[in-house]
């Protein structure tokens, strides 16, 4: 995690990459979801998904980047005006996420789809691809290692299950060791109840501030 600094506002992202498909008559759009931290990150994919599918008639992305979605960009890739690139957009801007990039690749069926056709294809791609990653929210928050005696380890456990906190790692040696990673603004109440509910016999250090990927809210 990163040094401690100014706490930030919490945001969406992907879990892990995914894929979404959408057919109607004949026509078959395929949705490539991808996280992207910068408009480079962006471009390279879209040109890898473009390369990849070079025999298809329209590979149509859009991206959003930046903590505020500061930075977006869409294409219609030669399909009408409006009916595939801002679709899409409108997808990821409803979901909230941000650092994203996807491409709908669309293979021609031989019928026209129309304007409505078109919108509501790659807009179920898109909620597809979605669906498949995942969305997590990034949360500004502390990273401790809690220690403790055998002889706490069940007050420590119902404890941090009572707050739905999960360990990210447990050492079980001479002591035990939970590595765990909660929101900033829960630091101060988890030590005092780790404190209360050990009668201060549990050892608290904190490694680090900054943003984690938390599923679980």
């Amino acid at each position: 995690m990163a040094e401690k600094g100014t706490e930030f506002l919490p945001y969406k992202v992907i879990c892990k990459p995914g894929t979404g498909i959408y057919e109607e008559k004949k026509s078959r759009f395929i949705a490539y979801v991808a996280p992207a931290s910068s408009e480079e990150e962006a471009v390279s994919f879209i040109d890898s998904i473009k390369k990849k599918h070079y025999d298809a008639r329209h590979n149509c992305p859009a991206f959003i980047i930046g903590r505020n979605r500061q930075l977006t960009r869409c294409s219609d890739d030669g399909e009408p005006s409006g009916t595939a690139g801002k679709p899409i957009l409108e997808v990821l801007m409803g979901a909230g996420v941000t650092n994203v990039v996807v491409v709908v690749t669309r293979y021609f069926g031989g019928t026209l789809l129309g304007t409505g056709g078109l919108v509501r294809a790659y807009t179920q791609a898109v909620q597809e691809g979605l669906k498949d990653a995942g969305i997590a929210t990034m949360r500004y928050g502390v990273e401790m290692t809690v220690s403790m005696d055998y002889t706490d380890v069940g007050r420590v456990q119902y404890l941090l299950n009572s707050r739905q906190i999960e360990i990210a790692d447990s050492r079980y040696t001479d002591k035990v060791e939970f590595d765990i990673r909660i929101p900033k603004e829960q630091e101060n109440p988890l030590q005092k109840a780790l404190v209360e509910a050990t009668s201060a016999r549990a050892g608290i250090e904190v490694t680090g501030y900054g943003y984690y990927m938390d599923t679980q809210r």
